[in-house]
């Protein structure tokens, strides 16, 4: 991999697993648009463990309440607000574990398309908006019940698809079942500590068992500038998403997706 395609590719990854635009959609067409060659497993791991510790540090106090709160709950103290949180975050989890185990191979081989990405990106796109356009915003992230945990969890699933964006379909789920943007967007980040860590131990365990060689250096700049980005993504996106709302990233999204129909309509 070029310095470029490093640099351009951590930046892109710790920026768009947070924001609702899809982070597959953008690692994918580089490759496919500008002819780079795919930046391969070790990369993917590297900058996915950027973008895990930096949501990690960011929400390391919820983090830290949410395990200890869901250890205290199997002694006598019972269930509080965080031990819930956390069991609806595992059980959000098990959506996308189990899909991931039936469709990946499907997904891989049939739906990493530049034209699936256009058509998604443009649909849920729109979905996005009208979840902002109708929501009513009026649940915070422990008013959150099992079943809008699992339906939140099913939209994740969703997510594999690329161009869906796991963000982006989470958010949306969250804001129909009444959450407000801020509980959103919260427990989205949250749910992606597991879902990224597990995906990261998986291709970790796949990079180990293979005879890649591996470049030290461009997965330690991978690694370090995705994490920048993710934590900056992260901070800015809390901080302004009350204000700004999510046209802004609709917007975008019909942007990429007529766009990219264009280019291949005509390439």
């Amino acid at each position: 991999m070029t310095i470029l395609a490093i640099i351009v590719l951590a930046i892109i990854q710790g920026l768009t697993e947070f924001l609702p635009i899809s982070s597959s959609a953008h690692l994918i067409l580089p490759s496919q648009l500008l002819g780079w060659q795919d930046q391969g497993l070790a990369f993917d791991v590297a900058v996915h463990v950027g973008s895990l510790l930096a949501v990690m540090i960011y929400f390391r106090k919820e983090i830290g309440d949410i395990v200890v709160a869901w250890f205290k709950s199997f002694g006598s103290q019972g269930a509080s607000d965080d031990s819930r949180l956390g069991w609806y975050i595992l059980l959000a989890t098990i959506p996308a574990g189990l899909a991931a185990q039936v469709f990946e191979d499907l997904i891989e081989q049939h739906l990493r398309a530049a034209i699936v990405i256009a058509i998604t990106t443009i649909f849920f796109g729109l979905v996005l908006w009208w979840a902002d356009f109708k929501a009513k915003e009026t649940k915070n992230i422990y008013q959150l019940n099992w079943k809008s945990a699992l339906l939140i969890g099913i939209a994740q699933a969703v997510a594999l698809i690329p161009g869906t964006s796991r963000s982006g379909i989470t958010m949306t789920a969250g804001l129909f079942l009444g959450l407000n943007k801020q509980s959103a967007a919260r427990f989205s980040f949250l749910l992606s500590v597991p879902v990224i860590g597990g995906m990261g131990l998986i291709k970790t365990v796949q990079l180990a068992t293979g005879d890649t060689a591996v470049d030290w250096q461009a997965l330690t700049l991978g690694a370090g500038l995705s994490f920048v980005a993710a934590y900056a993504c992260i901070f800015l996106f809390l901080k302004y998403i009350e204000r700004m709302g999510m046209l802004p990233f609709v917007i975008y999204r019909l942007i990429l997706g007529v766009g990219l129909l264009a280019f291949l309509l005509y390439s």
